[in-house]
């Protein structure tokens, strides 16, 4: 077994058998054929503490003909037997939650309450989805011929992959690595180059839960090679399933290649995800609720609020109060307890952050607070940032930000605020802050998005279906039902009864 006994992390683990940094394809830790490998930086301090495979194409095929075995078999086990391989997957996780969310800190650079965060969401998806293995069921019906019956019967689609970012990798994983292993599919991982350790810790519990070998392999690569590993994964004959969660960009990529051999995919892309408040909103509940979903993860997430809408009435009072707020931020690496905002998790992040409030600075936008770099930390640290007059020819108005800026419109009426919070190619996501209950359905059948938060900013749970519309994706992950479906299909019999009287 190889692990990373060479390297040595800023903080020890409790239990050091987790950390690995080779592939795992078969039960076995492995380099890349090529032999190179590339380093995992901790953003909080811009410096390498491990490295990984440099996998390629040519190292795809041997994965998926292990996948393939593995599924033959994997497939004709009971539908309970998979839910407790599941549960005791989710129960090992949760027995090394310090240790994970560690790891996590030094991959992401979130600060420790959130890694905690991410790792208590994420298991909601590996208990949620060993209890939906046994619910897997087929039908028999009368049709409308007579002396006819009916029945279907869902059967797992066969390998998968899932191609995941780097901001939540726990939850990506478990959301997806879940749902197709409940379903008798088996699955390959490609990490995003910023957070493969966290991934390889997850196989590696996939593995002591008592998954066949194959059942979750791992292939990990540097973003150079990021593409071609992902194509040639995309274009295996063998790779019937591809679950892409990242750039709407790179989703039409992935949708253009897997189209060549109709392949089923799901695609959970950008957001540019609007918040409306209301004159009659609780403006301590909107407050609390969409402060942390902006600054969570240092507004990398895709359902975070990208554009605030407040209503006249109360803009002032609501801006002066989220600026009061802001300035209370504690910037720091993520495992300082002080700290309340890390990182963002890549240098291009600081990059676009600043490129976005120098654009809406130049058209005519006011910065009260950040618009920074901070500097002196070593790391990827970004002033949390607090922008007013927008307008829609400014790119913060129509790009993902993914990073700590908050831009704050002012709107006079609701027909006016839905009209502007849907002129977006995006919809994923959607949050409205009003006591009027007519207009909250009105909001949520009227909103263009997959998902609308009614006086919440935190609408994803392992229960509810996730996926957006219009170009944020199609398909469904958790949810009941739903996200299972994903890794089956279904066949429709029909027989006649002979003798029927």
């Amino acid at each position: 077994m190889g692990s990373a006994q060479n390297y040595e992390l800023p903080c020890k683990l409790n239990n050091p058998d987790l950390l690995h940094n080779l592939s795992f394809v078969h039960g076995e830790w492995r380099k890349s054929k090529s032999g190179k490998t590339f380093e995992v930086v901790d953003p909080g301090t811009g410096k390498a503490w491990t490295e990984c495979p440099t996998n390629d194409a040519s190292d795809v095929d041997e994965a998926v003909q292990s996948s393939q075995n593995c599924f033959e078999e994997y497939r004709k086990i009971s539908p309970r037997a998979r839910a407790q391989m599941l549960f005791k997957w989710d129960s090992l996780i949760r027995e090394n939650k310090e240790d994970i969310a560690t790891i996590l800190v030094y991959e992401t650079g979130k600060p420790r309450a959130e890694a905690y965060g991410e790792i208590d969401y994420s298991t909601g998806f590996t208990w949620w989805f060993a209890g939906e293995a046994e619910r897997i069921q087929g039908s028999v019906f009368t049709p409308a011929l007579p002396d006819r019956r009916v029945f279907t019967i869902k059967q797992p689609l066969g390998v998968a992959a899932a191609l995941v970012p780097w901001n939540f990798p726990i939850a990506m994983i478990l959301r997806k690595a879940g749902a197709a292993l409940a379903a008798g599919c088996t699955m390959i991982v490609k990490p995003s180059p910023e957070t493969p350790i966290t991934i390889l810790t997850l196989a590696y519990l996939a593995d002591k839960a008592g998954f066949p070998k194959g059942a979750l392999n791992v292939l990990t690569t540097d973003l150079d090679k990021t593409p071609e590993l992902s194509e040639a994964l995309c274009r295996h004959e063998l790779v019937k399933k591809v679950s892409f969660t990242g750039s709407t960009r790179v989703g039409k990529l992935v949708a253009r290649i897997c189209s060549d051999n109709l392949k089923k995919v799901t695609l959970e892309l950008g957001g540019n995800c609007p918040v409306l408040i209301f004159d009659d909103a609780n403006i301590d509940q909107a407050m609390s609720q969409i402060f942390a979903l902006k600054y969570r993860h240092a507004g990398q997430a895709c359902i975070t609020a990208n554009r605030i809408y407040v209503q006249s009435g109360i803009f002032d009072n609501f801006l002066e109060r989220w600026n009061a707020e802001t300035q209370k931020i504690v910037v720091g690496h993520g495992s300082e307890k002080e700290t309340t905002m890390g990182p963002v998790t890549t240098p291009r992040g600081i990059e676009k952050a600043l490129a976005l409030v120098s654009d809406a600075k130049s058209k005519g936008a006011k910065i009260h607070t950040g618009g920074h770099k901070v500097s002196g930390k070593g790391g990827y640290f970004f002033e949390p940032t607090v922008i007013t007059g927008v307008t829609p020819d400014m790119d913060i108005a129509s790009e993902e930000i993914f990073a700590p800026l908050c831009s704050f419109l002012k709107f006079e009426t609701e027909e006016e605020v839905v009209k502007a919070a849907n002129d977006t190619s995006m919809g994923l996501a959607s949050y409205c802050f009003t006591k009027n209950v007519d207009r909250l359905w009105r909001l949520f059948e009227n909103l263009e998005a997959g998902m609308i938060g009614l006086n919440t900013g935190n609408s994803s749970a392992a229960e509810s279906p996730f996926g957006g519309i219009k170009q944020s994706g199609y398909g469904k992950e958790s949810g009941k039902d739903v996200a299972v479906a994903e890794y089956l299909i279904s066949k429709t019999g029909t027989f006649t009864l002979e003798g029927q009287s």
